[in-house]
């Protein structure tokens, strides 16, 4: 903290001239580093880097415009408004840019995949754009289209190489999936092996901070895993039958994510897995 709020006194003095500084200054206030948490002077700092005419500020206008954007979709220190959040993020992510924010155009991915302007084309496109360019959230989120079919034609051999790409990476819901898939095509002993090491490490927040993901998709991957090395150890499938020990990951799945649990029951009960 005493870091922060040196650095704070040090942007504070160049800000008028140094957009770098200004951009600091932004983050730290939106996010309460060094200083009290202030997103309304946050904000203001990160129009003016996208609304300057400077050369100086070019460099960081992608930034500022992500930055922005996810202000507006949170409805943090301005109106909440996914449409404005959508038209920032998509200055952010330049038509798939790779010097542009990745960031943004994993995050247009996610937006279209799950908001109310929901249009799996969309979706797809901005998740290959990211992939292509190195993000590792959307090489998982485009392995899950391809399985199932959404937004593109199902293909498994391609679904197969991203999902398997991106679990070596470290995506957890990458993972999650990768179970679901052997489960289904019957490979129980490996479903379980590759469920246990997943569940081995549940601190969500850790995760997400080593692997860049955003938590929410990081803990959808260990309740896919938890739930099925569960349905593993009830049926005895693949592993030894231990009863006990199949109630605790159903707990554990339960926890880190209702409805991804509820929605495995549910299809459990009906035969389906």
């Amino acid at each position: 903290q005493g870091l922060y709020e040196e650095a704070l006194i040090q942007f504070e003095k160049i800000k008028d001239t140094d957009f770098q500084g200004m951009y600091q200054l932004g983050v730290m206030h939106y996010d309460g580093l060094g200083t009290k948490e202030d997103p309304e002077k946050g904000v203001a700092y990160m129009k003016k880097i996208l609304n300057s005419d400077s050369p100086k500020a070019r460099h960081l206008k992608f930034a500022a415009a992500y930055n922005l954007g996810r202000a507006y979709y949170e409805g943090c220190g301005v109106k909440q408004s996914t449409k404005e959040a959508e038209r920032l993020w998509l200055i952010a992510a330049d038509h798939g840019n790779p010097k542009a924010s990745v960031k943004a155009q994993s995050t247009l991915g996610l937006l279209y995949s799950v908001s109310v302007l929901k249009d799996l084309k969309k979706a797809f496109f901005w998740h290959s754009e990211a992939c292509g360019n190195g993000n590792l959230e959307s090489q998982g989120a485009l392995g899950v289209m391809y399985l199932y079919g959404q937004g593109v034609c199902r293909n498994t051999k391609a679904a197969l190489k991203c999902l398997r790409e991106a679990a070596e990476r470290g995506n957890i819901y990458a993972q999650g999936h990768l179970v679901e898939y052997y489960y289904s095509r019957k490979f129980y002993s490996t479903a379980a092996a590759v469920a246990k090491r997943i569940t081995e490490n549940d601190d969500i927040d850790v995760l997400a901070k080593i692997t860049d993901c955003l938590p929410t998709y990081v803990a959808k991957g260990v309740a896919m895993a938890a739930f099925y090395l569960a349905r593993c150890l009830q049926l005895g499938l693949g592993v030894q039958q231990d009863q006990a020990t199949a109630k605790k990951y159903y707990s554990k799945a339960c926890l880190l994510d209702p409805a991804v649990a509820a929605d495995l029951e549910l299809a459990a009960n009906l035969g389906r897995i």
